[in-house]
């Protein structure tokens, strides 16, 4: 029997798609910043360099808790020991895995990458290129099922972020009661990313699902509506998030190396 998108149950349609605007605009600007925030991300974390500057550790790199971590880095101290080869030795492999496992399997995220890099499908109205279709039933996709899992450990991780920018009020010697630059896109990145964090579907449902009767649970329903508010942009959140993310690691990189200096107001 004929599968993918010449079964039975897909509409006869000779033709590749019945658009005529140019609908591979979007799937290929998704695809390439896709793509280039994966190529810079393991770019800086396989090199290993240029990831703090007192008081800023890029948040590619925190917590910084295995024993390769420059001095003054390690805020949390290092419980893990090196035990990676000598190529994959970067703290960053390791810290990594934990926002990429929510970013993965985010349900926006999957709806980006599906359409723009697999092409399952391209647009609407456009044909699949695919023979067959499993969902996400088999492996790979099946990882897919870890996204809650992954939004709790990333609801912590968002706390160690502002942490992190707290640290940040700090001068070069370790003294309080300072701010530069970094502190302001400390502060900024950690609440993008928050905001990314509980604007997910995930967290939407857990706020407020399984529930009989919104009334019998005030509080639920009112941080339900908020959550609710913030799902309604958490595509444009998840970009600017992903790319401020980005930016803010370049930002310690270029300080970290003396490219630039932190401007400090006080």
């Amino acid at each position: 029997m004929a599968t993918g998108v010449t079964s039975p149950a897909r509409a006869r349609i000779k033709s590749r798609t019945l658009r005529d605007d140019r609908w591979w605009v979007e799937p290929t600007i998704t695809a390439a910043v896709l793509l280039a925030f994966v190529a810079y991300a393991t770019f800086r974390a396989f090199w290993g360099k240029y990831y703090f500057a007192e008081p800023y550790l890029t948040p590619f790199y925190s917590p910084c808790i295995t024993d390769k971590c420059v001095e003054g880095a390690s805020h949390l101290g290092t419980p893990i020991p090196d035990f990676l080869p000598s190529a994959f030795s970067s703290p960053a492999v390791i810290i990594l895995i934990i926002p990429l496992s929510l970013r993965l399997t985010c349900y926006y995220y999957r709806k980006a990458y599906y359409r723009s890099i697999w092409a399952s499908p391209p647009a609407c109205a456009v044909a699949e290129p695919h023979r067959s279709y499993s969902g996400e039933t088999r492996f790979p996709l099946i990882l897919q099922n870890i996204h809650r899992y992954a939004l709790y450990v990333a609801l912590a991780y968002n706390v160690l972020l502002f942490y992190d920018a707290v640290l940040t009020f700090r001068d070069a010697d370790g003294e309080w009661g300072h701010m530069g630059l970094g502190t302001l896109i400390f502060l900024t990145n950690a609440v993008l990313l928050a905001l990314y964090s509980f604007s997910c579907h995930s967290c939407r449902h857990i706020v407020g699902g399984k529930l009989r009767n919104f009334s019998k649970h005030p509080i639920r329903y009112r941080s339900w509506q908020l959550v609710s508010r913030l799902n309604e942009r958490h595509a444009q959140i998840a970009w600017v998030s992903l790319v401020f993310v980005a930016f803010t690691d370049f930002y310690v990189w270029m300080v970290a190396s003396g490219t630039i200096s932190d401007l400090r107001f006080f």
